[in-house]
């Protein structure tokens, strides 16, 4: 008995032993560990992302917005209890000038335009919607696109609420190409990588009798000459468009439950362009500039509404490409003015 109980001893011994060891190195190596400094995550960054400056100076001046950009997105996160969070993405060595610039391309009309294109509103009389839509799990949206430095958003959002009516008509997903839109839509509106009007695109959809697959005509992410070839090959067709009534987003909802939509956005500020996930609640205004898709609706955790928005620039960005935007706030124009430009295609 004593000797198996000074066994036991000495057993529970080296065990606290080797706990105390244990727990001294896991400090002492964490406070060897130093914390990267902006330079190297700079670096780190460029790696992740494939980005290569041409000198020098370029990485210098890349270098300096990147440092701006971090301190902002970390500042903000860290600045009070938002229902959305901000992170470091594939745009964060560009101004937000910059990045508005070349993502952002959507054209607004005038008011005489606008009036011309009055149409009928065929859910106007739909009484109940679901609590909630996500037309991802019905099979109607293909993959998150990235439109790259290109200013075709516009066309970008007509071709994803085509490709939705498309599914819901005929039972196959398919996706379209958006380059078709760039290069041979060239009306006053619509002028490629140089900015567009989504309804002016689906018009150009009806009047060719229907568009082009992604395979057939695949996208550049630059303007290019119209191939009347590949325009003449039709994956799918629509019979023309409707628009949502202006400032209410009941009607938007009445829409967005049968079918995706394209909505026009203020999409122009910094939290737009480094939003990482959660609803979110602004900042933004009412001056539209960007053209997504809603492919749905729903309620948060905390219960907070949202809108679910399909983006274009790329799955590195927001929620994999997708943004949940506040829904039913006290303003008509909705967040971002989300309510008060938005059409779909019909079949």
């Amino acid at each position: 008995m004593a000797v198996s109980s000074a066994v036991s001893m000495k057993s529970t011994t080296i065990v606290v032993m080797l706990a105390i060891l244990i727990l001294f190195v896991a400090r002492t190596t964490s406070r060897q560990v130093p914390t990267l400094s902006m330079l190297e995550r700079h670096e780190q960054w460029m790696l992740e992302y494939g980005r290569v400056y041409q000198n020098i100076e370029e990485r210098a001046v890349r270098f300096k917005i990147f440092k701006d950009n971090v301190e902002f997105i970390e500042s903000f996160n860290e600045g009070g209890n938002r229902p959305y969070k901000l992170g470091i993405n594939a745009f964060a060595d560009q101004t937000n000038a910059e990045f508005v610039a070349a993502r952002n391309g959507f054209k607004t009309v005038s008011t005489n335009e606008k009036s011309s294109k009055t149409t009928s509103f065929k859910y106007e009389n739909v009484s109940v919607v679901p609590a909630s839509v996500d037309w991802r799990k019905k099979g109607a949206v293909t993959a998150v696109k990235d439109q790259g430095q290109c200013g075709s958003c516009w066309a970008f959002s007509a071709i994803a609420a085509t490709e939705g009516i498309n599914k819901l008509s005929t039972g196959k997903l398919i996706s379209l190409s958006e380059q078709e839109i760039v290069d041979c839509d060239r009306t006053s509106n619509d002028q490629g990588c140089e900015g567009g009007y989504m309804e002016d695109a689906f018009e150009f959809i009806t009047k060719n009798k229907g568009v082009a697959s992604e395979s057939t005509y695949p996208y550049t992410a630059a303007d290019g000459s119209c191939n009347k070839n590949k325009e003449a090959s039709h994956a799918a067709k629509i019979s023309g468009f409707e628009k949502v009534p202006a400032n209410s987003e009941a009607a938007l909802a009445k829409a967005v439950a049968h079918q995706p939509v394209s909505v026009s956005i203020d999409a122009s500020g910094m939290a737009f362009q480094f939003y990482s996930g959660g609803v979110f609640t602004g900042d933004c205004g009412t001056d539209l500039d960007h053209g997504v898709t809603a492919v749905g609706y729903g309620k948060s955790e905390d219960g907070t509404k949202y809108w679910l928005v399909k983006n274009s620039w790329g799955a590195s960005w927001g929620m994999e490409g997708y943004i949940m935007m506040e829904k039913d706030i006290s303003a008509k124009e909705g967040l971002c003015g989300i309510a008060m430009d938005s059409s779909y295609p019909t079949a």
